[in-house]
């Protein structure tokens, strides 16, 4: 990464929180700058989580800034020492002043470059609409695509736009699918949301077991396609953006996981 444009941390910070909008949402725990660093960005790298991994390569690699769709701190956690792997992550972005951003919700929903947005393009929807409520806010998109498909052909579409294999579940009456609904990540049970607005197909990240059956017998066509791998998307398309309007010098830092 030699980038020779640099910003201002805070006026970084100000330009995610203008694009995607944080504020608009009850997360799961907080969005933009987690970890402050060095106060002139010009290099930036991007993951989908804030892993050991993610945090040692953005820091080898002089990174001033990782944003990720995964952050450190969830309300679940709690209060938590830095101390063991926990610690391990955290740690080297303040040696190194790392400045941490992270991104959730406003990541999946965004309707140009969120993960479910990318998603939904990526395999010929159109007439993207948000989809999803989580405490009022949209979580993903839904669509049309332009010609009924059969559940195989969306299927083999979505494997080769997420390169990993996707599962799917198997409605006995096998309609051919329309419209779809997309929330990445672990979102499963949300294809209820999908048999109410009357779609044919839902699309998620992980799969719960009941969720598969349940699926399947409301006449759902239900596909998984993996947590990173569904959300790997979103990512890359902030990273596009940054490069783009802000002129940075962006890498993008891939992890090897099939969850």
């Amino acid at each position: 990464m030699n980038g020779k444009a640099e910003i201002g941390r805070d006026d970084l910070s100000r330009f995610f929180d203008e694009l995607l909008e944080p504020q608009r949402f009850a997360d799961y725990g907080p969005n933009g700058l987690q970890v402050e660093g060095v106060e002139t960005v010009g290099r930036v790298a991007f993951a989908v989580s804030a892993t050991r991994d993610s945090v040692l390569r953005a820091a080898a690699d002089g990174a001033h800034a990782l944003v990720v769709h995964h952050g450190l701190f969830w309300k679940f956690h709690g209060a938590r020492p830095l101390t063991g792997p926990f610690g391990r992550r955290v740690l080297p972005l303040v040696v190194h002043r790392v400045n941490l951003f992270a991104y959730h919700l406003p990541l999946d929903a965004h309707p140009r470059l969120g993960n479910a947005a990318t998603l939904g393009r990526g395999v010929g929807l159109t007439e993207l609409q948000p989809f999803g409520d989580h405490q009022g806010m949209p979580t993903g998109c839904k669509g049309l695509l332009p010609d009924p498909v059969a559940a195989e052909e969306l299927q083999r579409r979505l494997a080769e736009v997420l390169q990993r294999p996707v599962l799917r579940s198997l409605p006995g009456e096998g309609r051919p699918i329309r419209s779809v609904g997309i929330i990445t990540g672990a979102a499963s049970g949300e294809w209820v949301q999908a048999e109410r607005d009357g779609l044919d197909a839902f699309v998620t990240g992980e799969l719960r077991e009941h969720d598969w059956h349940e699926a399947a017998e409301a006449g759902i066509h239900l596909f998984a396609g993996g947590h990173h791998a569904t959300e790997r998307l979103g990512v890359r398309a902030l990273m596009a953006e940054v490069e783009a309007r802000l002129g940075l010098e962006c890498r993008f830092l891939d992890s090897d996981n099939p969850a």
